[in-house]
């Protein structure tokens, strides 16, 4: 079985965007900027042969904020410009009571079997508490990137970004079991 590193998308490898003064995520392709760091990091973990796949809680689509078509091109971007394998995402608002909205698991284990990818010997990169929380439900081991929402998670590690996270992700591999 493969391994993966399941990437949150907003504030890991894109930048929240400002709305009423809290960070959100992007309502359009114009507002989507995508950090400098994200494709080299990327390009790192899947030249060490990791799976890159994106899982996003996207509520904004259920509310109607965000239209499906401008969802797609943020993720095409990723996809092209990034270099992500795979994009997942939960559409849905707490009260649905979905198994693919984060903290479930649903999303990153549907990711895992799609992509034949053993959970227990993958990673998750997140910004809060929800990601942490996915991650540590699939059996990854968590990553949390600084200057998001922690919440009461408990990361198995911290990161400043992306790449060093990767760089974190690289160095725990090459270690034995």
């Amino acid at each position: 079985m493969k391994r993966a590193v399941f990437l949150d998308r907003d504030g890991v490898l894109n930048a929240p965007h400002v709305r009423d003064g809290r960070a959100r995520a992007p309502l359009s392709l114009e507002t989507f900027r995508v950090y400098p760091w994200a494709a080299e990091a990327v390009l790192r973990l899947r030249e060490a042969g990791f799976v890159a796949l994106v899982v996003t809680n996207q509520p904004e689509i259920s509310t109607g904020d965000l239209t499906a078509v401008a969802l797609e091109a943020m993720h095409d971007r990723l996809r092209r410009d990034v270099g992500v394998d795979g994009v997942y995402v939960c559409p849905h608002v707490d009260a649905h009571g979905c198994d693919c909205r984060k903290p479930r698991p649903g999303m990153l284990l549907r990711a895992a079997e799609e992509w034949d990818v053993d959970p227990r010997r993958s990673y998750l990169v997140g910004d809060r508490w929800r990601d942490i929380g996915a991650g540590q439900a699939a059996g990854c081991v968590t990553i949390l990137v600084d200057g998001g929402e922690p919440g009461d998670s408990r990361p198995d590690h911290t990161a400043a970004t992306l790449r060093e996270a990767a760089s974190l992700i690289m160095d725990l591999s090459r270690r034995p079991a």
